[in-house]
């Protein structure tokens, strides 16, 4: 303690008050801490952003699949109902199949029949001035027997936490939302009476 520049009775308080501030580790976890939070939480909620994304994703095919089994069974076509009534049946049954999870107002069907599989390609367009799925073109046809159908279901999501998820937004739509999308293509089951 001799060596320090402060001669007198302070130097050696003064220095023994700075040696117990240099090994006073307390605030050390909180420091840290603060220094990994921002990377941390952003991993977090980014992964909770793509899960709910996925079972999202999950559910919407999912119903898809199970709206679509009453088209490829027949059900549909031998109820006797008008078109109006088959797509409200339709509609009913694959809001049914979203377990209140998402929205069955903002769901956008397109049912479609084809002479084969090597044709039933074909993307969507968006319309730039609602900044939304184009739906021209879009409706309902089920059917007959032995038809190939190609059942298309839509639904723009919107994103959790729009600045983190910026990368998962599309940018044909408006609002930090992106489009989820099932499509469930079969050949219609040999129903009715021959």
């Amino acid at each position: 303690m001799r060596n320090l520049p402060i001669p007198g009775v302070f130097a050696t308080r003064w220095h023994k008050s700075f040696q117990a501030y240099c090994a006073d580790k307390r605030g050390l976890a909180a420091v840290e801490f603060a220094m990994i939070a921002m990377p941390f939480f952003l991993m977090i909620f980014g992964t909770i952003e793509l899960a709910v994304i996925f079972i999202m994703q999950a559910i919407l095919d999912n119903a898809a699949a199970e709206a679509s089994r009453q088209i490829r069974t027949g059900q549909l076509q031998t109820s006797g109902s008008s078109q109006a009534a088959m797509e409200t049946t339709f509609k009913n049954s694959l809001g049914d199949e979203l377990f209140g999870l998402l929205d069955p107002n903002k769901v956008i069907y397109d049912v479609q029949t084809f002479t084969s599989f090597g044709n039933t390609g074909g993307g969507i367009t968006y319309d730039t001035g609602t900044n939304s799925i184009d739906q021209t073109g879009f409706g309902y046809n089920f059917g007959g027997q032995n038809d190939i159908v190609v059942v298309r279901v839509f639904y723009e999501w919107d994103l959790i936490i729009p600045v983190l998820s910026a990368p998962l937004k599309n940018p044909n739509l408006s609002d930090n939302k992106t489009l989820l999308q099932a499509t469930v293509a079969f050949r219609n089951e040999p129903f009715g009476n021959s």
